[in-house]
């Protein structure tokens, strides 16, 4: 058994089981060498031991080494490891795309048909290697947390070494074409019929054919034209209608020839949604069972005419073959004709005529016809005719079983039975391989289960109570001993299961954790992820059967394990404050988002002008691709100023006198001068506009004259200097009393400061 921490290979580290399929689990792993996380898929140890599902799983891993594409899940090793068998592929970190559509309900139209491009695209790579998928399906399309779309599970695929193969493997029989409900051939165009099936599930969200039984299904891909999907959703374009119905034709010569083909008209829908360039065939020549006229009686007839003739003429050719090699006439050596023969082996006989005569080798080894006279003795010729008589017999018996055949389905000689009846024989691969059914009951579940298995039948257990047998052991089966059962038939087994073990209750565990615990006791875990915005991604959700229920030894417990939230067409949002508006558009413009209202926030400080300042969604969080996002942006507030400026007021200065010239000088916050004149003209007019700032400082400088009278002394003899003259005696009885006066004048600069406000402009 596979535990969390044990290593296969000694390399590849079990972290945990991730999903399991009817052959294989699937664990999440670590690749020690090349330190990278990987997904391990394991063959069921009750498998390991059957040469049939070895074998088939041994093709499964070549088919799938061999592909190396975008749009493919890449394998990078497979082995085996002490009877552990397992393939190592790539880790797609995501989820299926059934889970997507069940989660969306239906899918747009861009993005099924975006989808289903690079589906096409991984198989076209595919089929260029020769290998089919057959079981195309949404749960076999992984799509990435990046959007990737990726197919995976080739679990049926083979290398196919002809144009078609025959397989009577069916896969999800909602998905299946008809020829494979048939048990018939299928190839490439198989796989055109599994995509247009998944296409119309991700267009209306659900599948176009079900039913209560497999049988039930597969009858309703054989019979019934695919509904149309635009009837159901209006909004799909006539184009991707017309691709899908292509794909569904039951006739696989009606379908894309090639993924090629197919490719080529979805990418062109994409441009020309209700374009009429999808070339389908006519709607009366899809198929229907009818009457076959008398032109196509007369057809078969010549054509039944043909082979016979042509059947004699290879068994005539045969035949003289022959008896030219016993003869040894001479025409040519054994040696030679044995080369011929092997050069010629497997070419078709022809019936043309050569120049020469006789028998002889055509092109490519075939033999021809020449002249009968160069024929053997009438004794051989006696042998040589009673074989083609023989072969003759032979040829016609087989053609006229098949013409009988055709003409009696063409002509409805089959319609009187049950339609149900005939439906599932048609459905139902023959010969089926028949094993006979082994004693079961009073045997433990696990003998039993490896005893179904070892036949290639599959157990299915359900449990009761009973008081004649010890719990685990097999009480009853649906089908007797002895009985004659198909290989792959389903047995269900009634085990007695009256005595139980507590599930433990792991809800809220980490999913590792959960599991080891789990099957530690026996308990069979499967792990399904659903997103949740509540729970941590890797922790358990819930669980069935709920925690401490009683329940069967090694019955299953499923875990509902969070995948986080739903981040499908998520962007995680990144921070915008401090980017420019351009910066702020490019970067979301590379995201896949969309710049919204632009909102100019101007009472800001000048390093904020041009700068986001807010977005209206916060970094981190995921928001839905192609989002609008509103910002703001610091802007830049202009102002003007318009005014007469007066001269200073008398309670600005008193000594201030009208008409004195005056300087005045304006300077704003930022120290730019706006104004610097002399004029005595007052009021001056003064107007600004486009101001960065709100406020400016006047200065107002002039000069004041102050007149002042004085009284000095009468004139007398003095120097200029006022002193008495040098030599000059004063007379002591001058009167120094007698004054004049003067007229004195004297000058100051004044200066007025005013706060100048500006009005705003937006």
């Amino acid at each position: 058994m596979i535990k969390i921490g044990m290593l296969i290979a000694d390399r590849y580290e079990i972290l945990g089981k991730v999903g399991n399929g009817g052959m294989a689990d699937v664990y999440k792993a670590k690749d020690r060498t090349l330190n990278r996380d990987v997904a391990v898929k394991v063959l069921k140890q009750e498998f390991s031991e059957n040469e049939t599902f070895v074998s088939k799983f041994r093709v499964e891993a070549q088919a799938a080494a061999g592909l190396i594409h975008p749009n493919i899940v890449n394998v990078y090793d497979v082995g085996e490891d002490k009877g552990v068998y397992f393939i190592v592929m790539e880790l797609v970190n995501g989820f299926t795309l059934k889970k997507y559509i069940l989660r969306k309900g239906r899918l747009s139209v861009r993005e099924s048909v975006n989808i289903a491009i690079q589906v096409a695209m991984g198989l076209e790579a595919a089929h260029a290697r020769h290998i089919i998928h057959r079981d195309i399906k949404p749960q076999n399309i992984m799509i990435s947390r990046e959007g990737k779309v990726k197919v995976t599970d080739f679990g049926i695929a083979k290398a196919a070494t002809s144009d078609t193969i025959t397989s009577n493997v069916m896969g999800s029989v909602h998905y299946t074409s008809p020829e494979q409900a048939r048990g018939g051939f299928s190839n490439e165009k198989s796989d055109v019929y599994s995509l247009g099936i998944t296409m119309y599930e991700m267009l209306t969200g659900h599948v176009p054919f079900d039913g209560e039984t497999t049988v039930a299904i597969a009858i309703r891909h054989i019979e019934e034209q695919l509904p149309s999907p635009r009837e159901e959703v209006p909004q799909i374009p006539v184009s991707v209608e017309q691709i899908v119905l292509k794909c569904c034709e039951k006739n696989p010569d009606r379908r894309y020839s090639s993924m090629t083909e197919l490719l080529t008209d979805l990418k062109r829908s994409l441009q020309e949604p209700d374009g009429q360039f999808v070339r389908r065939a006519d709607a009366q020549d899809l198929g229907q069972t009818r009457k076959m006229t008398p032109n196509e009686v007369r057809e078969i007839q010549e054509l039944t005419r043909k082979k016979q003739e042509a059947s004699t003429a290879a068994a005539a050719a045969a035949a003289v073959g022959l008896n030219d090699r016993a003869a040894g006439d001479g025409r040519r050596d054994v040696s030679d004709a044995g080369a011929d023969r092997d050069k010629g082996r497997n070419r078709p006989m022809t019936g043309g005529q050569d120049e020469g005569h006789g028998l002889h080798p055509g092109e490519g080894g075939s033999l021809r016809y020449g002249d009968e006279e160069e024929l053997a003795d009438p004794e051989d010729e006696s042998r040589m005719e009673h074989l083609a008589r023989i072969l003759t017999v032979l040829a016609a018996a087989a053609v006229c079983i098949i013409i009988a055949v055709i003409a009696a389905n063409r002509f409805g000689l089959f319609e009187q039975r049950e339609e149900t009846t005939r439906a599932e024989e048609s459905a139902v691969p023959e010969p089926e391989a028949m094993v006979v059914m082994p004693h079961v009951v009073g045997e433990t579940r696990e003998k039993a289960s490896d005893s179904l298995t070892a036949l290639g039948l599959v157990p299915e257990i359900i449990y009761g109570e009973s008081e004649d047998y010890e719990p685990g052991y097999v009480m009853a089966s649906d089908i007797d001993e002895g009985t004659q059962v198909a290989v792959g038939s389903t047995v269900i087994l009634t085990v007695c299961g009256n005595s139980g073990i507590r599930v433990p209750d792991v809800v809220g565990w980490k999913q590792d954790e959960a599991v080891t615990r789990l099957e530690d006791l026996d308990f069979t875990v499967r792990v399904k992820e659903s997103y949740s915005d509540e729970v941590e991604e890797g922790y358990v959700i819930s669980q069935d059967p709920a925690g401490d229920s009683s329940v069967d030894r090694k019955s299953t417990v499923t875990l509902e394990v969070s995948a986080g939230p739903d981040l499908t067409g998520k962007v995680a949002m990144p921070n915008l404050v401090g980017l420019s508006e351009g910066n702020a558009r490019s970067l979301l413009a590379s995201l896949g988002l969309k710049l919204g209202e632009v909102t100019i926030n101007r009472d800001v400080s000048s390093s904020q002008v041009g700068n986001v300042l807010f977005q209206s969604e916060a970094e981190g969080d995921y928001v839905d691709e192609g989002s609008y996002i509103d910002i703001e942006v610091g802007g830049q507030r202009t102002y003007s100023y318009s005014a007469d400026i007066p001269g200073p007021t008398a309670e600005e200065d008193p000594d201030y006198t009208a008409g004195t010239p005056i300087r005045m000088r304006i300077v704003g916050e930022d120290g730019q001068v706006l104004l610097d004149t002399t004029t005595s003209e007052l009021p001056q007019p003064v107007g600004f506009i486009g101001l960065s700032y709100s406020t400016a400082k006047l200065t107002m400088t002039y000069d004041v004259v102050y007149e002042e009278v004085k009284e000095v002394p009468a004139e007398s003899e003095t120097h200029a200097d006022g002193e008495p003259e040098e030599g000059i005696e004063q007379d002591p009885d001058h009167d120094t009393s007698v004054t004049t006066k003067e007229t004195v004048t004297r000058k100051e600069t004044h200066k007025v400061t005013r706060t100048l406000q500006f009005t705003p402009e937006n």
